[in-house]
């Protein structure tokens, strides 16, 4: 195996935005190709779109390969990566076919593995593209690549608190006709008020993925998406969506409860362009995909506007699901029990139950109400928390509940979104 040439978006993982039959190539398009001059001196760009196998996508050579004068060790590519890469795929897989935590047969799986293996790779997949190495630089203010490369290994789980805290949600384009393309940076982040020409995001790159109206979503295959949304902005979508969530610290121990995993929500064809949009907006420099089409999805959405992609709460679960507080309490054989609140805090620790101040409670059941006013009765997707996954359309009684929430708790001074549905540039 040549260890010099290093996939920073894993070959395994661009295999599943492939069709299982037929040519296995991607059209792939260089959003900023090289330009050259020709004999005559005239300036010329180099071609944009490649029709490129796994094998040429997403590669860099050398990218992970540490040196010391005449000394280079490709040992973080062949140790390192190789079983974050063997897990990594597990876990991938596992959650792609994910449908609620009873529907699993468990033959030889462990979930909580499924777990820890995904977020390792999801935090190290973050870290590991010419962009998050770029980032990583940055946030350590060291530019010599070998220790950047050090660092990598020392913060890999530097998300996973703050994601395990998450709301997770899977959505389906299994009913869209265009499905997910892949980008070099394909752990993403979209906040509704930083754009990608903002000052923040010149200066920083992405949005800070601890703040309130940061969601991050990774697709898991060309049909399947993984969106884990703070549960601050899914609480409360009308508070500050750059403030930091309640407790933001990240390396510490926390809690995930796997039937509070939304699934069952199908993606529109609009939907699933509004995603590939904000995908190709935040790559570095490459996107791919099997068909050409899916890599222009700004010809197919009613607006590029950053802040009108989100609309119609383009990443937001249903929060009809939701609930407050949420601690859980953990018992051991030995006596012993440990104890955490829905934001990771301690009971030592002085905001213990007591982040879920009135702006929160209000937030909640006036998005509640706005949400249903929205998208009707029918639900769009559901977890199994509080006595098991509800039926997909509340009753009409349930459904008045909700609406009558919106009218006594919507927050003054702020617009209510329009419930007409996006239509489709032709």
């Amino acid at each position: 195996m040549n260890y010099k040439e290093n996939h920073y978006v894993p070959q395994w993982y661009q295999r599943r935005f492939l069709p299982t039959d037929g040519e296995q190539k991607f059209r792939c398009l260089d959003l900023t190709p090289e330009q050259f001059r020709d004999p005559n001196g005239t300036l010329r760009t180099k071609t944009a779109l490649h029709r490129w196998g796994t094998a040429r996508c997403f590669m860099e050579e050398d990218l992970y390969t540490v040196k010391y004068g005449r000394y280079q060790s490709n040992e973080i590519e062949k140790f390192f990566f190789g079983q974050v890469d063997d897990r990594g795929s597990i876990a991938v897989d596992f959650f792609s076919k994910f449908v609620d935590f009873n529907s699993f047969d468990g033959a030889g799986i462990n979930p909580s593995d499924m777990f820890n293996w995904l977020l390792n790779y999801m935090s190290i997949q973050k870290f590991r593209t010419p962009k998050g190495l770029a980032y990583l630089s940055k946030l350590i203010g060291v530019r010599d690549k070998n220790t950047v490369l050090i660092e990598m290994q020392r913060l890999q789980n530097l998300h996973c608190a703050i994601w395990t805290e998450s709301v997770w949600s899977i959505a389906d384009a299994s009913n869209s006709t265009t499905k997910f393309i892949l980008s070099d940076h394909p752990v993403t982040v979209y906040n509704r008020e930083i754009f990608p020409e903002s000052a923040y995001a010149k200066e920083f790159g992405d949005p800070d993925f601890r703040m309130n109206g940061t969601h991050t979503f990774f697709p898991l295959s060309a049909e399947k998406i993984l969106i884990l949304t703070n549960l601050s902005w899914a609480r409360n979508p009308y508070g500050n969506a750059k403030a930091l969530r309640p407790n933001s610290r990240p390396f510490r121990n926390t809690i995930f409860n796997f039937t509070s995993i939304y699934s069952g929500r199908k993606l529109e064809k609009v939907e699933v362009n509004q995603i590939n949009f904000i995908t190709k907006s935040r790559a570095k420099r490459y996107i791919a995909a099997s068909n050409e089409e899916w890599l222009y999805p700004e010809r197919h959405i009613p607006s590029d506007h950053w802040r009108k992609l989100d609309d119609l709460y383009l990443f937001m679960p249903d929060p009809r699901d939701l609930h407050l507080g949420g601690q859980v309490i953990i018992g051991y054989g030995d006596g012993r029990a440990d104890s955490y609140d829905e934001y990771g805090r301690r009971p030592w620790e002085r905001a213990y139950q007591n982040g879920t101040d009135q702006s929160e409670e209000r937030g909640l059941h006036a998005f509640q109400g706005e949400f249903a006013r929205l998208f009707g009765p029918r639900r769009r997707g559901s977890s199994n928390e509080l006595g098991g996954r509800r039926s997909d359309i509340d009753t009409d009684d349930f459904h008045q509940y909700h609406l009558n929430l919106e009218e006594t708790h919507f927050p003054k001074g702020f617009k209510r979104r329009k419930g007409a549905r996006s239509i489709e540039k032709d």
